[in-house]
């Protein structure tokens, strides 16, 4: 489950690290609100691990979700498009529906099951809309 934990942990910040540079106020708002959706996903994960007696869960993220929202970082400073910080989203969201997928393909206690498949199909969701809308951008 810590993978599950980590890759909230990063969507948390690459969420908020790209709502911060979007220039679509629409997307901005997204961004933003995934951002803290992905916060509250972590939280209620972790509500679910502490009662079922896991007690240990820390979480920094992961170096290669640090190393994404580096190179996000550095595509908003150097003025990249929306449709490029969209690229890097969808890259992070990829990410998130490998870990989702692995997670639930383990043996899981029902209600962990039960939480990481609501949060893998807003996760799915997710995915689709910075899809779609990083593939608007090139049509324009």
């Amino acid at each position: 489950m810590k993978e599950v934990i980590d890759v909230l942990h990063d969507g948390q910040l690459g969420f908020a690290h790209i709502g911060e540079h979007v220039k679509d106020e629409q997307l901005k708002r997204y961004f933003l609100a995934e951002s803290l959706k992905r916060a509250s996903f972590r939280g209620e994960l972790e509500n679910e691990l502490h009662r079922d007696g896991v007690h240990d869960i820390k979480s920094e993220g992961t170096v290669s979700g640090t190393l994404h929202r580096t190179w996000g970082d550095l595509k908003a400073k150097l003025g990249f498009s929306d449709h490029q910080l969209l690229e890097t989203a969808e890259q992070g969201e990829d990410a998130a529906k490998k870990v989702y997928a692995d997670a639930l393909s383990q043996d899981l206690p029902l209600p962990v099951r039960q939480l990481l498949t609501e949060q893998q199909s807003h996760i799915l969701t997710s995915h689709d809309y910075v899809k779609s809308h990083r593939d608007a951008l090139v049509a324009k």
